[in-house]
């Protein structure tokens, strides 16, 4: 059940995040709510500089990641090459297998395919239940999003109440370039997803995932087969978020 907005604390919030050095930002946020601010990484290029900056200076947020079981393999390598350089934990969270295996018995593994609600029931299954999980009990969920991911992401703010969640989002690179993120990538050395190089932009299941062309837009390569505006998983739905 969606709870009421909490008004103070989104303040509170945007005012602890207000220094152009996110991990100044990090450091407010952890004495402000210890224990409590987590952040979802899916392994691309933004979510790889977020976590050099969480591991690199040890900060006391909980990395996690969600398992889809489709995820590329390229995915899955960069994964273990992030954990073999910074030698700290991350999260897995994994879908319900009984509501999973029912789905695929009845529908199949691949009736994403077939229509928007079969593809929305199964990134509900694999991604948004799983995050569900993830973010109880918490006070703000870091994300990688960036203003140029989606068109419907153009007038976000870097905090948002998420009242699919009742969570604060914060999105530290939300106005970073992707030259500005390529390069913090070089510079630090950071592993990124190799798919990334093969003009792979936005990257999720391997079902649904495709390498875009030169001149598409940034989510041309999600769900290709439907319509652009039906292009969300779930996992940041606007509708009833506030921004400040």
């Amino acid at each position: 059940m969606t709870q009421p907005i909490p008004q103070s604390e989104i303040q509170s919030i945007s005012q602890l995040t207000q220094s152009p050095d996110i991990v100044q930002n990090f450091r407010a946020l952890l004495e402000r709510y210890p224990g409590e601010v987590v952040f979802s990484t899916s392994f691309s290029w933004e979510d790889q500089a977020i976590s050099h900056l969480i591991f690199n200076e040890a900060l006391q947020i909980q990395v996690f990641t969600l398992d889809t079981g489709r995820l590329f393999p390229e995915t899955y390598s960069t994964w273990s090459r992030t954990l073999e350089k910074y030698n700290q934990p991350i999260t897995a969270f994994y879908p319900n297998s009984s509501t999973l295996q029912q789905f695929v018995a009845e529908k199949g593994p691949n009736s994403f395919y077939e229509s928007v609600d079969n593809r929305k029931q199964c990134c509900f299954i694999r991604k948004v239940e799983p995050l569900q999980r993830a973010l109880k009990n918490k006070k703000v969920w870091v994300t990688g999003i960036r203003a140029a991911h989606s068109p419907n992401r153009s007038d976000m703010q870097q905090i948002e109440w998420d009242g699919a969640n009742n969570i604060v989002k914060y999105h530290p690179l939300l106005h970073w370039t992707t030259t500005e993120v390529k390069a913090f990538i070089s510079d630090n050395n950071i592993p990124y997803n190799p798919l990334h190089d093969k003009g792979f932009v936005s990257i999720g299941c391997a079902p649904c995932t495709r390498a875009i062309k030169p001149g598409e837009d940034f989510r041309a390569g999600r769900w290709w087969w439907e319509d652009a505006t039906k292009k969300e998983c779930g996992l940041h739905v606007h509708e009833e978020n506030v921004k400040m």
